[in-house]
């Protein structure tokens, strides 16, 4: 028996320390010495004098976390059906008790409070200029991706601090490889294709469902001339669904409404000859607040483009009704400036073409 285990027997025999309490108070022990081994334990034992092991049968040690022990629900006893004999297949309920007949209950949801569009958001940063988001999809066509399919703050350390805005001829040479690209690696998957201006450009990423490719083939500042001429780019592609926005510009810069509807017949035309199977969808041209495209020349000109579809065999998806206030011209919770949409006018405008799908 070593002297520690002596010295604690001779304290105990002597009474001048209980046992119980001794032994109790050094189980604790270890919550002060976490990673003593065994021999560094006995050295220290041998170090403490008789007055110290006295005491230490009176110490209280306090933890210094508190620990709450799990709760677990009453779980029933289990019984094997083995031990239930022939009562575990015969019993059947009683049939003079009534069993209560569940009533339907028409339940009101609360009513939802207005959202406070002035509040700040939380969102992932993106492309917010024509330099950052050609920097964005030029990344992801060098990397192999889809930047359609991409996370809205994909490859930002390549396009965050860009500020040199690219040419038309880079958009289109961008438009040309990502229709390239699409077109070897689209496999039998659905496409939808975005052919337009700025408005088509921006159209968000969240808005694309996920049941498809989508291909945006839009530039900033477009015409109808413009996008005739590029028409080509997506050629070899097999979308099923082709949605054509354009127009807008083409007013801004002084055209006559022939010339614009001559474009879009042109237009229909081509891409009927080139994707006899697509479903091709010509947009409106949506309402402005601006003072130099009056509402009455927009609303006429639609309505020749409506025309126009049904002799072309191509669809026409009129957005006015749903764009324009109560005194014809765009509604001013749709628009960031008079022309361009904000995020409400996109979700408006993505639940009309989801009607088309």
């Amino acid at each position: 028996m070593s002297d520690l285990c002596l010295l604690v027997a001779s304290l105990i025999t002597q009474g001048r320390i209980s046992g119980w309490l001794l032994a109790n108070s050094i189980s604790k022990l270890p919550t002060l010495f976490p990673n003593v081994i065994t021999e560094e334990f006995s050295r220290w034992c041998n170090r403490m004098t008789i007055a110290e092991i006295e005491n230490l049968g009176h110490t209280v040690f306090v933890s210094q976390v508190e620990v709450d022990r799990p709760e677990f629900s009453h779980q029933p006893r289990v019984v094997p059906m083995a031990m239930l004999g022939d009562t575990a297949m015969t019993w059947a309920p009683d049939r003079s008790i009534s069993v209560p007949v569940p009533i339907p209950v028409r339940i009101q949801a609360p009513a939802l409070p207005e959202p406070l569009f002035h509040d700040p958001i939380d969102v992932p940063i993106r492309p917010v200029s024509g330099a950052q988001l050609y920097q964005q999809r030029l990344a992801a066509l060098i990397a192999g991706k889809t930047y359609t399919r991409l996370p809205v703050d994909s490859f930002h350390e390549h396009w965050l601090n860009a500020t040199e805005q690219p040419t038309h001829n880079q958009w289109i040479d961008l438009l040309h490889q990502e229709a390239r690209a699409m077109a070897n690696g689209q496999g039998n998957a659905r496409l939808t294709v975005l052919l337009g201006d700025s408005l088509s450009l921006w159209f968000p990423l969240e808005l694309m469902s996920t049941d498809r490719f989508w291909l945006n083939q839009g530039i900033s500042g477009d015409t109808t001339a413009g996008i005739l001429q590029r028409l080509d780019a997506f050629r070899e592609t097999r979308p099923d669904t082709i949605y054509v926005m354009a127009g807008i510009n083409d007013l801004r810069r002084g055209a006559t409404d022939a010339e614009v509807t001559n474009n879009l017949r042109l237009i229909m035309q081509r891409l009927r000859r080139a994707h006899p199977y697509a479903k091709i969808i010509i947009h409106s041209i949506l309402p402005t607040r601006l003072a130099a495209l009056p509402t009455t020349r927009i609303h006429r000109l639609n309505q020749a483009i409506a025309a126009m579809t049904q002799e072309e065999g191509v669809l026409f998806l009129n957005l006015q009704p749903v764009f324009m206030d109560e005194t014809g011209i765009l509604h001013r919770d749709l628009t960031t400036d008079g022309l361009h949409l904000n995020e409400r006018g996109y979700r408006t405008w993505g639940n009309a073409m989801l009607s088309m799908l």
